[in-house]
């Protein structure tokens, strides 16, 4: 690690701490990747070897911890509970991409198969390895593929059961939460336009279509095009 400058042993160790790699297989895969972290991270853990066994004894007793005493189902206290163990506050955006990564259909919910899924998926049989994988999944929303995929499965998770459009308030609630991740300059005002001119919930389009706005129309709307932007019933 001594030959390496500074900029890159900071990389490598980040990596080792994350993925738990030797030294040896973190510098392989940093190279492959021309020191792009998340780049590596992606070629890591697509690599069968580098998903971890998890033990289905174990993943059935963390979701009983978490379950409601009523129901097959992980609900609003047992949420609470998880993110007091893994020290994560139930309203960081890191809980956006753990449900992501278990395919939850809904906000505060988990099934019994979603979470055990979703853990196994990730590797994950224990709080201790739940936490290691923090730092992880936070780098998933630089990548911007994963960050689209992200978004786009808010919308469906933070919606209300057969509803077709998102509520208002939630909406803006998860645009500040996703938006102050890719610092779109733009969201207060969006979101202020929207509650005094709009003021109705917003479709799936309306939803899509923003993410593609904060990404190709600049701040000062210099390159704003209104024809581009027809179809699409507030932009």
């Amino acid at each position: 690690m001594h030959k390496l400058g500074r900029g890159h042993r900071d990389k490598l160790q980040q990596f080792m701490t994350i993925t738990g790699a030797s030294e040896k297989s973190a510098l392989q895969t940093l190279k492959a990747s021309d020191w792009h972290l998340e780049g590596a991270f992606d070629v890591f853990y697509s690599q069968p070897q580098s998903k971890s066994f998890t033990d289905s004894r174990h993943l059935e007793e963390l979701f009983n911890r978490y379950k409601d005493p009523y129901s097959d189902m992980i609900l609003v206290d047992g949420i609470t509970l998880l993110c007091n163990d893994i020290q994560v506050d139930p309203q960081d955006i890191v809980m956006l991409v753990v449900s992501w990564h278990m395919k939850a259909a809904t906000m505060c919910e988990f099934s019994k198969q979603e979470f055990i899924g979703g853990l196994q998926g990730l590797g994950i049989d224990s709080l201790e390895k739940f936490c290691e994988k923090i730092p992880f999944m936070r780098m998933e929303l630089k990548d911007d593929q994963k960050f689209r995929e992200i978004y786009n499965f808010a919308f469906g998770w933070a919606k209300e059961k057969g509803q077709k459009s998102l509520a208002l308030d939630t909406a803006i609630g998860m645009w500040q939460l996703l938006f102050a991740e890719k610092q779109w300059p733009l969201v207060d005002h969006w979101c202020q336009f929207l509650q005094a001119r709009h003021n109705k919930a917003i479709s799936r389009d309306t939803w899509s279509q923003l993410l593609e706005f904060a990404r190709t129309v600049d701040p000062a709307l210099t390159n704003y095009d209104a024809e581009v932007w027809l179809n699409c019933d507030v932009l």
